[in-house]
């Protein structure tokens, strides 16, 4: 490992959350370390702390120090042959090998033996109802929506809805909703040709009911814990996790939020009386937690929406917390949600698959 590789998987002391979340997405592999002046080992910081930073202050405000595991696995410079051993019996994925000083001068990762690169399927979601909103007009795609239906635009070869539902199916998911408005025909007619190991129900609007209001056309009483998502979005995060924080949490609603960041192509200036400046930055970034347009429903709240009645999903959470009822998040990375609803987006999305990022 040369040093610019190196470098992918170290934040300093002072870098930001944001900082590490960023170079997280950059490595792909879910983890970076920690090193102090003196370039030492000094913890790691993984997707898992930063999502539990998030979850427990509600922001991404903190540097690396502040949410570091401390007491972390690793080798000498030597003792490095033996590291898929160590990391068996230490049941870690990786594992830094650092000299006498304690800096790291290399980092050994699992998969580096014997990674298949196969798709895994589990069974997680076997016992859930997916419910994908696929009605909508995808205006901020035109022209293309005037010729298909935004769920049958393709992302490389496949249209973005048969890839959230190949996701879902991958984690053991086999009842999908689809509801249907805007050249419906087109969409029934694509999934009757196709086979498809798994059972998609229509469910048609006669008129556009938002994100949420065609929920009520649904005639099965569900049980569980219901999965709503938009139908142009990919989220590739761990689904069994998602769901298991949901019925953890106590929530009633979880939505799956994102870090985005958002770049200021200017210097900014702060000033104070009289126009007098007091700081400039040059270029700086704005980091806010958004929706990613997927949820995770109880079962009893879905009869608090309103019958044909226009009625997004954002109404339903609002609607919740007004009756202190619990809405929480789940956070994935920035890297880990896709979304194709403009054309720069969209260009993105087709450059993760293209380079093998996506499944």
């Amino acid at each position: 490992m040369d040093k610019s590789e190196l470098e992918k998987f170290l934040c300093k002391d002072g870098d930001t959350l944001v900082d590490a979340m960023q170079k997280i997405d950059i490595n792909a592999k879910g983890i970076v370390y920690v090193i102090d002046k003196n370039s030492c080992l000094y913890g790691s910081l993984s997707d898992g702390d930063i999502r539990r930073w998030i979850l427990k202050t509600g922001s991404v405000d903190g540097t690396v120090w502040d949410a570091a595991y401390r007491d972390v696995k690793f080798l000498m410079q030597g003792e490095s042959d033996h590291y898929i051993h160590f990391m068996k019996l230490n049941e870690i994925s990786s594992v830094p090998v650092v000299n006498q000083n304690h800096q790291i001068k290399e980092i050994k990762f699992m998969d580096e033996h014997g990674a298949s690169g196969t798709v895994k399927y589990s069974e997680v979601l076997s016992a859930s109802s997916i419910v994908i909103m696929a009605g909508g007009k995808g205006t901020r795609l035109y022209p293309y929506t005037k010729i298909l239906p935004k769920p049958l635009i393709p992302v490389g070869d496949v249209p973005i809805l048969e890839r959230i539902l190949n996701k879902f199916y991958s984690c053991g998911a086999r009842d999908f909703y689809l509801t249907l408005n805007y050249k419906k025909e087109m969409i029934k007619s694509y999934f009757k040709e196709v086979n498809l190991p798994y059972k998609i129900h229509f469910i048609e609007e006669e008129k556009p009911l938002g994100t949420a209001g065609s929920m009520r056309l649904i005639k099965k009483q569900f049980h569980t814990p219901v999965m709503i998502t938009n139908c142009d979005i990919l989220i590739e995060a761990d689904y069994e996790a998602i769901l298991k924080h949901h019925l953890s949490s106590g929530n009633d609603m979880t939505i799956v939020s994102s870090l985005k960041n958002i770049p200021i192509p200017y210097g900014v200036l702060e000033a104070k009386e009289h126009g007098i400046i007091t700081s400039m930055y040059e270029k700086p970034q704005l980091s806010y937690i958004v929706n990613t347009g997927m949820y995770i429903v109880n079962p009893d709240y879905l009869d608090w929406i309103p019958v044909n009645r226009v009625f997004h999903m954002t109404d339903l959470a609002e609607k919740l917390m007004s009756q202190e009822k619990q809405v929480g998040m789940y956070p994935i990375s920035e890297n880990s949600f896709l979304d194709m609803g403009e054309f720069e987006e969209m260009k993105k999305m087709e450059e993760r698959i293209h380079s093998g990022n996506v499944k």
